[in-house]
Formats: C-alpha cells, sequence, structure tokens
C-alpha cells in the first residue's frame, strides 16, 4: 500500500507563484494541513511496524513529511529523490498571472511542461515509473509518500495506467491523502483546518 500526500500550502502557493523545484516553505496553513495528513494516516495505520516515509528532497516536502513522522511518533524521513516535482526552468519563482499574461496558449492541461527550459511529462514519468515498479509487491508495500501536486498525480497515473490527459486532468489537493492499493486509488479526505 502507498499512502500519498501532497505537501500543505506553501509561501509561494499563498502567493500565486511558481514553485516547481524551487525551495519554498510551508505557511501556518500548510504546517495544520500536514498535521491533519498526519492524523488521518494515524487512524488508517494500525501497526507502524515496516512502514516507511519518503519524501522530496525540496523543504516543503521535507518540512510536511517531518510533521508527518512527528504526529505518528517519529518514524524517519528517508529523502527519494524521484518524488522531486517537475522543473519548470526560467518559469520557477515569477507569478502565475504574468506568466499567463505573456504566454496565454501554454496554459492548457498540463501547462507547467510547457517552459521552455524546463522538465517535460516524459522526464517526470521517466522517474516516476521506475520507483513505482523497483516498490517491494503490492501486498508487502508500507509506503508513505510525500510528493508535490504534478509528481504525484504521475504517479497516481502510472499506478492506475490513464493516459497523459486523464493523468493530467487529476486534481492535487493539499487536505486530502490518496491510498494506493489493489489497483485502485482512493481519495481519502483530512480534517477541514482554519486559513
Amino acid at each position: 500500500m502507498i499512502y500519498l500526500l501532497r505537501h500543505g500550502q506553501t509561501d509561494y502557493n499563498r502567493d500565486g507563484r511558481l514553485q516547481g523545484q524551487t525551495n519554498s516553505q510551508l505557511t501556518s496553513l500548510g504546517m495544520a494541513q500536514a498535521r491533519q495528513m498526519g492524523v488521518l494516516l494515524a487512524d488508517l495505520i494500525d501497526d507502524l511496524s515496516g512502514w516507511r516515509i519518503l519524501a522530496s528532497p525540496l523543504r516543503r516536502t521535507r518540512q510536511s513529511a517531518a510533521i508527518v513522522s512527528q504526529t505518528l511518533g517519529g518514524l524517519p524521513v528517508e529523502i527519494e529523490p524521484a518524488l522531486i516535482e517537475v522543473g519548470c526552468g526560467s518559469w520557477e519563482n515569477r507569478m502565475y498571472a504574468d506568466l499567463k499574461a505573456e504566454h496565454p496558449d501554454s496554459f492548457g492541461l498540463g501547462w507547467f511542461f510547457n517552459s521552455p527550459d524546463g522538465e517535460r511529462f516524459e522526464d517526470v514519468d521517466g522517474r516516476v515509473r521506475p520507483w513505482l515498479a523497483d516498490l517491494p509487491p503490492e501486498g508487502e508495500r508500507k509506503v508513505i509518500a510525500v510528493s508535490r501536486g504534478v509528481a504525484g498525480s504521475l504517479m497516481r497515473g502510472a499506478y492506475l495506467g490513464l493516459s497523459r490527459e486523464e493523468t493530467l486532468a487529476q486534481d492535487t489537493p493539499q487536505d486530502a491523502i490518496f491510498r494506493l492499493a489493489g489497483g485502485a486509488v482512493d481519495r481519502l479526505p483530512c480534517a477541514p483546518v482554519a486559513a
């Protein structure tokens, strides 16, 4: 089983700025969201024996994973490079509104792959699929993966065998956990937190 989490809200999310592989930090809301993910996981997992928490190397995912770990009683956090977000090249650190105004034809489904010097769908898919394939067999998986919106969508898409369009059309909440088990993906909402 894999529990897939997106990091909590960051200062970039709040401000409308594109992060990509840039390091940003959690807001107070983001920290509360990560705590609620930990609370939900504590309700879902009876015995933490053999469970692993894997986080992307980015600060926002490491912070979220640390909060989840603390909520679960200190399960160690391992850094997993395959979970890193799509790199958006020169678009990173820019305001979404400015990018949309400058590149209106680039902002359809999967727009984050349209940066002239950023990663493409195939780059991120090429990280996620081998990572999934290298995990223990389905019945032996005990993984809590803390990633980012696009990388998490591609992971769910690869797990379900979705098309590129179906993969990119998935939502990327910061207040829910996805359970990947038995060939299905279930969205598990966390308790709401105040902004």
